[in-house]
């Protein structure tokens, strides 16, 4: 099969492949981000854009973003006052950031922290402490949530997204109010005893509320059923007539994504068109990508034409009738062979010559002196018959073929 065809069969599979992949994706449910952001701007589950959207309906002019951290915002406005709301899985302040939050709520205003754990300085300073409550075995992760205020929806209020809850497990009862209670239980079942999850508690001419429920500000919570009573209830003790400033520092995501893969990746149409230029790039390396070039011919090594050439000579040689010549010319090749075969300097013929060529050639010293002066006959005679270069050319071969083992 030509190659060509070849490769249009393995790029129209590759191409089949690919719309059925991408058939697949575009059909498969899209998975749900369970990633616990608490951004203003995520609508994910766990994110607080419905949260935001509502206290921005329901505050007005008064609601304010505020992406700075809390120092820096309550040292440039001297004049900061209302309620500052800290909502996300864990809320730390540093030691002068926590100190200028105090005092700041001390001076009349609300500090209101929705957050899993709290930091130990803020727990000492209201005399409280922090437990996790964790289901029975045999019972379904429900948590049944209940606002205490009469005046509110104190309903039930279930969620089975955690597998544990988190409790104030002491309090200062003198200075303490209780807003809502939590418990693990199961349908059918006994009542079980509640524990207390959100207070609030008096700061100076202020007041910090806590809540170890931040999901409760989530998109997730509030778009349930009939949940938005709830966090309504919990927001109800935020004072509307007064600024409430949101902060949106202390978050476990980010407010945006300044990669431009994540742009890409979470767009389907982008994220598509990207993954097709790097198969067609990946498709071009394996088919188009080699070094195309004509087949190189494969040119034969010249064949040694020495001894076509020797025959040649030798036969217009003879056909001249020159065997004096050639005789010579036989001799010549001969000393030559001697040279390159034996390593023997052929200059001086003498008894030495004869011991070293007999010794290195196989033949006793008598052999190869004899057919030395054979040769030396032939070079000193005027007429050379052609019986004698046939007894030239046999000898030669004859030593040749001794002197090769044969």
């Amino acid at each position: 099969m030509p190659m060509g065809k070849k490769g249009s069969i393995y790029l129209i599979i590759a191409l089949v492949t690919l719309a059925v992949l991408m058939l697949f994706q575009y059909s498969k449910p899209k998975e749900i981000n369970w990633f616990p952001s608490y951004v203003s701007q995520h609508k994910i589950p766990y994110g607080t854009y419905v949260l935001n959207e509502i206290m921005a309906k329901l505050y007005q002019d008064k609601f304010t973003q505020i992406p700075r951290p809390p120092y820096e915002m309550l040292q440039a406005a001297d004049t900061l006052q209302g309620t500052y709301f800290f909502v996300n899985e864990a809320v730390s302040f540093g030691e002068a950031e926590l100190n200028g939050l105090l005092d700041w709520t001390s001076k009349g205003n609300t500090l209101f922290i929705a957050s899993n754990s709290f930091d130990a300085p803020l727990m000492d300073t209201l005399n409280i402490k922090l437990s996790r409550l964790y289901p029975e075995l045999d019972n379904d992760r429900i948590q049944r949530h209940k606002l205490l205020n009469p005046n509110l929806n104190n309903g039930a209020f279930n969620f089975e997204k955690d597998h544990s809850a988190g409790y104030f497990s002491a309090i200062d009862t003198l200075h303490t109010s209780v807003l809502a209670e939590v418990a693990y239980s199961q349908e059918n079942t006994s009542e079980k005893p509640m524990y207390y999850n959100v207070i609030k508690q008096e700061f100076g001419q202020g007041e910090i509320i806590l809540s170890t429920f931040p999901k409760a500000f989530t998109n997730y919570f509030i778009l349930k059923d009939d949940h938005k009573d709830y966090t309504a209830g919990l927001l109800s003790y935020i004072d509307g007539n007064r600024p409430v400033y949101m902060d949106n520092y202390h978050k476990s995501g980010k407010s945006f994504y300044s990669s431009p893969m994540y742009i890409f990746l979470n767009n389907p149409a982008l994220k598509w068109a990207y993954y097709i230029v790097l198969v067609g790039a990946l498709l071009y390396i394996i088919f188009e990508g080699k070094r195309k070039q004509r087949a190189i011919p494969v040119i034969e090594p010249l064949k040694n034409q020495t001894l076509a050439f020797t025959r040649t000579i030798a036969d217009m040689y003879y056909e001249k009738g020159e065997q004096q010549a050639i005789t010579l010319h036989k001799i010549e090749y001969f000393l030559e062979y001697i040279r390159s075969r034996f390593y023997l300097n052929t200059i001086e013929q003498n008894d030495v010559f004869f011991h070293n060529l007999a010794a290195r050639s196989n033949h006793t010293f008598d052999e190869v002196k004899e057919l030395f002066t054979f040769m030396d006959g032939l070079k000193i005679r005027s007429v050379i018959t052609n019986a004698d270069l046939m007894k030239l050319n046999k000898s030669i071969e004859q030593f040749k073929s001794k002197a090769d083992g044969k």
